[in-house]
């Protein structure tokens, strides 16, 4: 009977399947993981590290994590005590910032492993992605919160200027000088309230459609345009993938939201008095962020990035929340409305954007889609 059980928990055994190597477990970590040996280089990083640290894995495994953070880090802290106590040890509430890096409200665990000497295994817990998305959902009550106040003031209000502005124009036949004077005032703030109405309305909920767009076509255009006007005194620096495939999205829109943010560059390095300004048009392409489409289990893939980054003053810590609300600015007679349509345009196609901001570095970044499985690639694309 002894023999006959001994069979049948071998064969349990073989039957049994094999459990997955270290690697792949960390692999599958939705969260950043690293491996670091005893000098702090990089011998391992998911493809959540990717997107944490901005880099691929393959140009992470030359690096080590110096090269992101200072030297009084409370991460090398961290890796210490796991070496010294040879037992897990995690920290809260971090804050990694260098040239490199910008992240905030970040959990580190760090525990040994055992099959490398002075190895440790790293986990981030980014406390910023969330605050990211929380954000974005903040942008898209924002965008709708436009759109029902251009539905109302364009029912409401043009109409009663229309009115205005032709009595104004009756008075003004029989006026005298003086009055003359104050009849065209009356014109003029009506069409100046005329066409801040017809910018609200660009924030309609109209569909969108949709294709293939080479987005690098996209921001040599949008070059050319700021470089033959606006920005013709600022360096622009373009960083490409060349290998980047196309984004699932409306040209023209796109056109538009890169527009406003070059544009929005180019007047803070004005407005600073920078003297070598430069911004830079960069693409890259990251695993990047899923996001579940609300009421379904669909979860939307985000991995082309395009980021517009300058080397401004950035933007006041106090305005940062609310950056994409409309009427927020901090331009001289700006009406606040440029973020807010750029918020509008990116919910349109179920992308993200984010703002980082410091001084010296200000950063916008955009994710998008990719075109969906199956959906033609026109040649002229590739």
């Amino acid at each position: 009977m002894s023999g006959r059980m001994a069979s049948l928990a071998r064969r349990a055994a073989n039957d049994r399947p094999a459990l997955p190597d270290a690697a792949s477990v960390l692999s599958a970590l939705p969260m950043p993981a690293v491996v670091l040996d005893a000098n702090d280089q990089f011998r391992f990083a998911n493809q959540a590290a990717e997107q944490f640290f901005q880099q691929s894995i393959a140009t992470l495994m030359g690096m080590s994590l110096g090269e992101f953070l200072a030297e009084d880090s409370r991460v090398f802290a961290l890796l210490r005590q796991v070496r010294i106590q040879d037992s897990p040890v995690s920290d809260h509430d971090l804050l990694l910032q260098s040239p490199r890096l910008n992240r905030s409200g970040v959990s580190a665990h760090g525990a040994p492993l055992p099959e490398m000497a002075g190895a440790v295994v790293l986990t981030l817990a980014d406390g910023s992605t969330a605050a990211m998305l929380d954000r974005q959902l903040n942008f898209l009550g924002a965008a709708r919160g436009a759109t029902a106040m251009a539905a109302m003031l364009g029912h409401e209000i043009k109409n009663p200027l229309s009115g205005i502005r032709g009595a104004a124009q009756l008075l003004e036949q029989n006026a005298s000088e003086a009055d003359i004077e104050l009849t065209q005032l009356i014109q003029d703030e009506t069409d100046r309230i005329r066409n801040l109405i017809d910018r609200m309305e660009m924030f309609s909920d109209r569909p969108i459609d949709r294709a293939p767009v080479n987005i690098h076509r996209v921001l040599d255009h949008v070059r050319r345009v700021s470089q033959s006007g606006f920005a013709s005194h600022l360096r622009i620096v373009e960083e490409y993938d060349p290998s980047l495939p196309p984004v699932w999205g409306n040209r023209d829109q796109l056109v538009q939201i890169l527009l406003n943010l070059v544009k929005n560059a180019a007047e803070a390095l004005s407005e600073s008095g920078q003297e070598r300004g430069e911004i830079h048009l960069i693409t890259a392409y990251h695993h990047g962020v899923r996001i579940a489409v609300p009421g379904t289990s669909e979860r939307v893939h985000l991995p082309l990035q395009i980021i517009v980054r300058d080397n401004g003053p950035g933007i006041p810590e106090e305005l940062r929340s609310n950056l994409f609300e409309p009427f927020i600015t901090t331009k001289r007679g700006g009406q606040g409305l440029g973020l807010a349509l750029v918020a509008k345009l990116v919910s349109n196609h179920g992308a993200l954007i984010e703002c980082d901001s410091r001084p010296g570095r200000t950063s916008f970044r955009l994710s998008m889609p990719a075109p969906p499985p199956g959906e033609p690639i026109p040649l002229e694309l590739d």
